[in-house]
């Protein structure tokens, strides 16, 4: 696998970078990345010295031209943007590569994910300094979607559950916290997103649920095929397992 260039923290660099994959969101862009702003400016460790990279994944409506028009008030934010859609796995990738903070947020794009509820995973990740292997990921509470769709994700939920023993009872959920490096020594597929919990485990990471809030959507459709990707989970699962139980546990040698 092609080793990815690491980008060193130092102290100029931001102490946070924030990846939002955003596909046709437009409407919600200026919000949501307002929210992001307030919240983190408000939050000592971190104050203004962060970054917010939107990924536009391919979007056929102004989520770019809204991105452009939120970095003349917010300098923080950059753009990436796709030529064709690479799907949410495609669009974390990029945005973490591009990053320059050794920690990495991820939020969701449609504004259900509230980013009031950063402070809580900053608080449990660097509880104990800045230079663990972890990964905190946020579990919806009350979830605001539709029946079925809340069904469904209970269902897949169960089985990953039940194969990878990862202990995550909600891996669909964007909001996550975690270490650049650590994500890019993951193997790379689509479908990563909803693996992470299990792979970080995988390779020596320590893994920490927090109960988050889960918002309606207001603005715009969601994207999500179900039985496409009912279909596409399965088939993904199948090859997790197989990648799980073909992979030793990852050490590092000692530099002597």
């Amino acid at each position: 696998m092609r080793s990815e260039r690491r980008v060193p923290e130092t102290p100029s660099s931001p102490a946070l970078s924030i990846i939002i994959p955003m596909l046709n969101e437009a409407g919600n862009v200026l919000p949501l990345i307002e929210e992001i702003a307030a919240a983190l400016k408000l939050y000592a460790p971190v104050g203004e010295n962060f970054e917010i990279i939107c990924v536009d994944d391919g979007s056929t409506d102004a989520t770019a031209s809204e991105i452009k028009l939120a970095q003349k008030s917010h300098p923080q934010v950059r753009l990436i943007r796709h030529a064709q859609r690479l799907g949410m796995s495609g669009a974390i990738r990029n945005g973490v590569r591009a990053a320059t903070s050794d920690w990495i947020l991820t939020i969701d794009g449609d504004r259900q994910n509230d980013p009031a509820d950063a402070k809580r995973l900053m608080d449990l990740g660097w509880a104990e300094g800045r230079n663990g292997k972890i990964l905190v990921a946020g579990i919806r509470a009350n979830r605001r979607d539709t029946l079925g769709k809340r069904l469904a994700s209970r269902f897949a939920n169960a089985i990953r559950r039940a194969l990878l023993k990862d202990n995550c009872p909600d891996t669909g959920c964007s909001l996550k916290l975690f270490r650049r490096e650590s994500y890019l020594e993951l193997p790379f597929f689509n479908g990563l997103h909803r693996f992470m919990p299990a792979l970080f485990k995988l390779y020596g990471s320590a893994c920490i649920f927090t109960p988050v809030n889960d918002r309606p959507r207001e603005r715009g459709v969601s994207k999500s095929d179900f039985a496409g990707r009912a279909i596409k989970g399965l088939y993904d699962l199948l090859g997790v397992v197989w990648l799980i139980a073909r992979t030793p546990a990852p050490e590092r040698g000692k530099e002597e």
